[in-house]
C-alpha cells in the first residue's frame, strides 16, 4: 500500500533519517534496492566513496538547475508497505515495485533519461522509502496528477503477482485509517490505541443497539465520549461530533470527529437506518438468552441475501452490529478475539451500492443483537453449553456472508469474512477447551501396573515426550499432527500442562473428546487453541480458590493443594512461652 507523505524542503535530513537508526521503528540494515542511475549509483551504506550528502547533493542538483521557479518544497516521499501477515519480499522485488511506482506516478517514466531523480530505500522487511526531488533533469519541473491513484492500481497488480494480500479502493467502504500524527500522539500519551480507533468501536457499540435518536447520543455518551450535536435552524439534528476527553490540539482546543469521519456507516442518517424499522424483541429470561439468540441467528444464516443484492448489504449490516454486541458481552477469555473477528467483519458488513432494510435476515440479526445486550448483566451465569452454540451459529452466519460477498464478487469483503470467520472459530475452540476444564475429573492414578499395559506413573516435568503423549492419547489423529507445521505450538502447550502437575494425556484426550475435530483444516491448530482456554479456565479457578495446582500431589494429575502424607502427624504448635515445658527427646 503506497502512502505519500508530505512534501519537505531538506533532501539530506530524511535520508539521513531513512539510514540512521530511527525514532519510532528500529531501522535495521538500511540499504538502497534502487535509484534512478542503477547501477551507477552508489549506495552510501555499501560504499566507502559516497556519503549520505554526496547522494543529496546529486539528487538536488536538478533542482539549482531549473530554468523556472524552484518548488517551494521540492522533496517528494512515499512509503510502500506490506500487512503484517505478508511474506518478505527480496530486494529485486522491492527494486521492482519501486521502479513501477515511479513510473505510473509520472516521477521517472521508463526510458526517460531526463525524468526526476529518486532513489528508494529499505531499512525492514515489510516496506520501503522512496525519496524524489520535484525536478526534472532537463530544467523542467515535475508535474504530477493523480500519482497516488495510479500507484494504488500499480499496487493491486502486485499484490496479485506476488501472492500478497489484496486490498481495494475507491468502493467508499473502508474506514478511515489513523494518521500517522495520530498514532505518535497516541504513543506519547501512553495510549493503547488512537483517540479515532476507540472514538470509532465507541460509537459502532452505541450505534449497533439503539432505538432512537436520543437512545443512541445517550449511550454515546454514557461510554466516556463527548458529543456535540449539530443542530439545523428548524430544530432538527442534522450530524454529529465526538471527541475523547483529554485528545486536544496544540491551541489547547478539543478534537472533533463527525461521524463520516469515522467510517461510511456511521453518519447520522446511516446511523438512523438502523432503527427506521422498530425491532420487536420477545421477553427472554437470562438464562435462555443464548440459546435463543443461536436460534434466530441460525434462521438468519439460511435467509441472508435470499432477497437480491440490496436485501443482502442490509442483511450483512446487521450481521456486523451483532458481532459487535457479542464482542462487548463475551467471556472475558474470548473477548479480545471477538473485538478483533468484530473489527475484520466491518469492512465485510459495508458493500457499494444501495441496501435494503426489510429483509427477514436483517430482522433475526437485530433482534439477537438486542437479546444480548438487554442480558448483558447475566453473562457468565448461564449455561456454558449455550453460549458455545451461539458462538458456533455466529461461524455459521459469517460462513454465508462470505459466500453471499463472493457471489456477488465483492472480494476484498469476502475476505475479511474469511478473516473474521477464522477468529470466530478459535474463540469457539477456547470455550471448548474451557468447558472441557471446568467439567474434568482427574483419574487417579494406580501404584501397581493395569492390567495389559504399563505402569503409569507422574513423572518429572519435561522428561515425558510429548511424542508419546500425543499417540497415547489420540492414536487416530498423531500422524497428521506430528506432520502439522502447528505440532510444536501444540508441543509447547502440553509442556506447559504437565508442569502444572496435571497429566497432558488425560487433558489432551479430555479436549480432544470435548467436540469433534475431523472437519478441521487443522487439528494440531485446534488443539492448541483449546488447550489454551483449558489454561485460562485452570489458571481462574487456582486464582477464584486461593490454590495452584501442585506437582507433588499423590491423589490424581490436576489436584489442587498441598500433598498431605499419611501416618505422619504434623508438628504441634505450642504457645509462647512454653519451650521450657518440654520433655527428653524421645528415640
Amino acid at each position: 500500500m503506497p502512502k505519500r507523505a508530505r512534501d519537505g524542503t531538506d533532501t539530506w535530513g530524511l535520508l539521513d533519517y531513512l539510514y540512521g537508526p530511527g525514532k519510532r521503528d528500529e531501522h535495521v540494515d538500511a540499504h538502497m534496492v534502487a535509484s534512478w542511475g542503477d547501477p551507477y549509483v552508489e549506495d552510501p551504506a555499501r560504499s566507502a566513496e559516497m556519503t549520505i550528502a554526496d547522494l543529496a547533493l546529486m539528487m538536488d542538483a536538478p533542482v539549482h538547475a531549473l530554468l523556472g521557479k524552484r518548488p517551494a518544497k521540492h522533496v517528494y516521499h512515499v512509503a510502500v508497505r506490506n500487512a503484517p501477515e505478508d511474506r518478505s519480499l527480496s530486494d529485486a522485488e522491492w527494486a521492482r515495485v519501486a521502479r513501477e511506482m515511479m513510473h505510473v506516478a509520472g516521477v521517472s517514466p521508463h526510458g526517460d533519461d531526463e525524468a526526476c531523480r529518486w532513489v528508494a530505500i529499505r531499512h525492514a522487511d515489510d516496506h520501503i522509502h522512496i525519496v524524489a526531488t520535484a525536478a526534472r533533469q532537463d530544467g523542467r519541473n515535475m508535474w504530477l496528477r493523480q500519482d497516488i491513484a495510479r500507484m494504488q492500481d500499480a499496487a493491486r497488480q502486485f499484490e496479485i503477482e506476488f501472492g500478497l494480500r489484496q486490498l481495494t479502493h475507491r468502493d467508499k467502504t473502508a474506514s478511515r485509517w489513523p494518521k500517522t500524527g495520530e498514532k505518535e500522539k497516541a504513543v506519547r500519551r501512553g495510549l493503547a490505541e488512537p483517540a479515532r480507533v476507540t472514538l470509532q468501536r465507541a460509537v459502532r457499540e452505541a450505534a449497533a443497539v439503539a432505538v432512537s435518536d436520543a437512545d443512541f447520543f445517550a449511550r454515546v455518551t454514557a461510554s466516556g465520549i463527548r458529543v456535540r450535536q449539530r443542530i439545523a435552524p428548524d430544530g432538527n439534528t442534522t450530524g454529529y461530533s465526538v471527541a475523547l476527553p483529554g485528545d486536544r490540539n496544540a491551541e489547547q482546543a478539543a478534537i472533533w470527529f463527525p461521524g463520516t469521519k469515522l467510517a461510511p456507516d456511521l453518519s447520522l442518517p446511516r446511523v438512523r437506518e438502523r432503527w427506521q424499522k422498530p425491532t420487536v424483541v420477545p421477553t427472554v429470561a437470562a438464562a435462555e438468552m443464548w440459546r435463543e439468540a443461536e436460534r434466530r441467528v441460525r434462521a438468519a444464516a439460511d435467509q441472508l441475501g435470499a432477497g437480491g443484492l440490496d436485501e443482502g448489504a442490509g442483511d450483512v449490516a446487521a450481521l456486523g452490529d451483532l458481532i459487535v454486541i457479542a464482542a462487548v458481552v463475551s467471556p472475558r477469555m474470548v473477548r479480545d478475539r471477538m473485538r478483533e473477528a468484530a473489527r475484520e467483519f466491518e469492512r465485510a458488513s459495508r458493500v457499494p451500492g444501495d441496501r435494503v432494510l426489510e429483509g427477514q435476515a436483517r430482522t433475526l440479526y437485530r433482534q439477537s443483537s438486542q437479546l444480548l445486550s438487554q442480558s448483558a448483566a447475566a453473562v457468565g451465569r448461564n449455561d456454558t453449553a449455550a453460549g458455545l452454540g451461539f458462538l458456533l451459529a455466529l461461524v455459521k452466519a459469517i460462513e454465508a456472508s462470505q459466500r453471499w460477498h463472493q457471489a456477488q464478487e465483492h472480494r476484498v469483503q469476502a475476505q475479511a469474512s474469511g478473516r473474521a470467520g477464522r477468529l470466530l472459530r478459535e474463540a469457539v475452540e477456547v470455550t471448548a477447551g474451557a468447558a472441557a476444564a471446568r467439567e474434568y475429573r482427574p483419574r487417579p492414578k494406580r501404584a501397581v501396573a493395569w492390567p495389559g499395559g504399563p505402569l503409569r506413573i507422574p513423572v518429572v516435568s519435561g522428561e515425558r515426550p510429548m511424542v508419546g503423549v500425543l499417540q497415547q492419547a489420540l492414536p487416530e489423529h498423531a500422524t497428521a499432527v506430528l506432520a502439522d507445521p502447528a505440532w510444536p505450538a501444540l508441543r509447547t502447550r502440553l509442556v506447559a500442562v504437565e508442569k502444572t502437575g496435571e497429566d497432558p494425556v488425560d487433558v489432551l484426550a479430555a479436549v480432544a473428546a470435548r467436540r469433534e475435530m475431523t472437519t478441521a483444516e487443522s487439528v494440531a491448530e485446534v488443539l492448541t487453541w483449546r488447550l489454551d482456554g483449558w489454561q485460562r479456565q485452570r489458571g481462574t479457578t487456582a486464582r477464584t480458590s486461593g490454590k495452584s495446582p501442585s506437582t507433588t500431589s499423590t491423589g490424581g494429575a490436576g489436584r489442587t493443594g498441598t500433598a498431605r502424607k499419611t501416618g505422619t502427624p504434623g508438628p504441634t504448635r505450642r504457645p509462647p512461652g512454653d519451650e521450657q515445658r518440654k520433655g527428653p527427646r524421645r528415640a
